[in-house]
């Protein structure tokens, strides 16, 4: 990454200041101040609901700072599956569910200690359904990590430290109307869900692919070669 890169943070509110515990200890890697790079994303993460928005601009200085690149071929998908099933426990699970949450906690967590900052997936509704059916073992290793191609949904900048918080300049706020950017944020969703059934139908599975289930049977753990190592392009 850059030394310095400008970032947005989506909201119902002019932040100038943003906080360390200012979000919720449920969001994908646990407290953090959430931004994309991409200020149209900001705009639709403004206006979940009824109502403008704003799409706060800011100045990240990461020089000093300990940025963990899920996106780099150091990691897996399931690095990030991991912490989603520390920080954003679904509801209901089952049994099985239960299982396969301490195998992924336990061979794949990432320690976050001394991580200043987190770049990777933002699991949106329909992407954190897309990581639940892989956890039900109803699609493969192979066919998630095409799903997360789709949607465009675009990766986050997440900060996690006080450090971090200090070398966060801001810069301004523009409104993020609803009338437009609730319509796309919908729209990118539906477009999601709709390639992915028709992924998930098309991808033609091999002996090497891996559902979670086989995963556990076979004790694959976090440097097995059998995991794809890039999660993003």
């Amino acid at each position: 990454m850059k030394d310095k890169i400008i970032i947005y943070h989506g909201s119902k509110n002019i932040i100038e200041k943003p906080t360390i515990y200012g979000g919720k200890p449920t969001n994908d890697y646990g407290y953090g101040f959430y931004c994309t790079e991409q200020k149209e994303l900001a705009n639709e993460w403004a206006c979940s609901d009824n109502g403008d928005g704003y799409a706060n601009e800011y100045l990240l200085d990461l020089d000093g700072l300990n940025v963990l690149d899920l996106t780099s071929k150091k990691y897996t998908i399931l690095n990030w599956i991991a912490l989603l099933l520390k920080y954003r426990i679904p509801n209901g699970m089952s049994e099985n569910e239960e299982i396969v949450r301490k195998y992924i906690l336990d061979n794949f967590l990432l320690d976050l200690e001394g991580v200043d900052v987190i770049k990777g997936y933002r699991a949106d509704d329909s992407y954190f359904s897309f990581a639940r059916d892989f956890i039900r073992n109803t699609i493969s290793l192979k066919q998630l990590s095409k799903a997360m191609e789709l949607g465009k949904l675009g990766i986050q900048i997440v900060l996690k430290s006080q450090k971090a918080y200090d070398q966060l300049k801001y810069i301004n706020s523009s409104i993020a109307e609803n009338e437009v950017y609730y319509t796309k944020r919908v729209a990118r969703d539906f477009q999601a869900r709709k390639e992915y059934r028709n992924t998930t139908r098309n991808i033609i599975l091999d002996n090497n692919d891996l559902f979670v289930m086989d995963i556990i049977r076979q004790g694959v753990k976090n440097d097995d070669s059998r995991i794809q190592r890039n999660v993003s392009k």
